[in-house]
């Protein structure tokens, strides 16, 4: 199976691919594995999981009739995610869907051959998961979810919102996999804008309070969050107790 024969579909937390060439050759059940940093009951994974299924069905592939999606969630607050990437390859699955860097590594981890599309990825070179964009390499491929760009942007909105700021936190769990690939972008560009970048890395919810709590009693200060697993209810809890601090969703 060539890597460039998969696509994947970000917009709505679909993905697929075009293996009806494959199919043609016989209804053999395809096997797809889905890994999602989520818990199985979480309003989103449903929504993700109905848009990926949705996205095969358009393709040609019916669940329960030549594929068999197989689903695991290893949602942040709960197990890591290497038991179930375990799991996954041990089933022998055609193709894996990884959901965040976490996951993806817990994957690599597991095997260097099955194929595996990642997506809420955005440095998966910085992670050793592929050589470069135009050429993967090894097992992996997907979409990149945000560029280093994004975060000079970022700022230039948090600067247009409140010309005042003068700090930025960039809030997020350093063990997502990026909080690293965002901060290296800030840094870069924060001067021109008259900024400091100020990492803020957090795991949990105490973590959040405490953080923003302490950020917030200087004034002039904003707050940058890049996608992140880590619980974003938390952090508007708390941007919402600071006084002194404008924040950017």
């Amino acid at each position: 199976m060539r890597r460039r024969e998969f696509i994947t579909l970000l917009g709505g937390a679909a993905a697929a691919w075009p293996l009806a060439a494959r199919a043609q050759q016989g209804e053999q059940l395809r096997r797809v594995g889905v890994l999602l940093a989520l818990a199985e009951d979480d309003p989103e994974a449903k929504s993700r999981l109905a848009a990926f299924r949705l996205g095969l069905a358009k393709r040609g592939w019916s669940e329960g009739s030549n594929v068999q999606i197989v689903c695991r969630f290893a949602a942040a607050s709960a197990r890591q995610p290497q038991p179930f990437a375990r799991e996954l390859v041990a089933l022998q699955p055609d193709v894996v869907l990884a959901h965040t860097p976490p996951v993806a590594s817990a994957l690599q981890r597991e095997s260097r051959s099955v194929p595996i599309v990642f997506v809420n990825m955005s440095d998966p070179i910085g992670l050793g998961l592929i050589a470069s964009l135009p050429r993967p390499g090894g097992n992996f491929t997907g979409v990149v979810h945000y560029e280093t760009g994004i975060v000079g942007k970022w700022l230039a909105m948090l600067k247009e919102i409140a010309p005042h700021v003068t700090r930025a936190a960039l809030v997020a769990n350093p063990k997502s996999g990026s909080f690293d690939y965002f901060l290296k972008a800030g840094e870069a560009v924060a001067p021109s804008l008259a900024v400091e970048m100020v990492p803020t890395p957090v795991e949990t919810a105490a973590d959040i309070e405490h953080s923003i709590t302490s950020f917030a009693r200087a004034s002039n200060g904003g707050l940058v969050f890049p996608p992140d697993v880590t619980s974003i209810m938390h952090l508007i809890i708390a941007c919402r107790q600071s006084t002194h601090s404008t924040y950017l969703c």
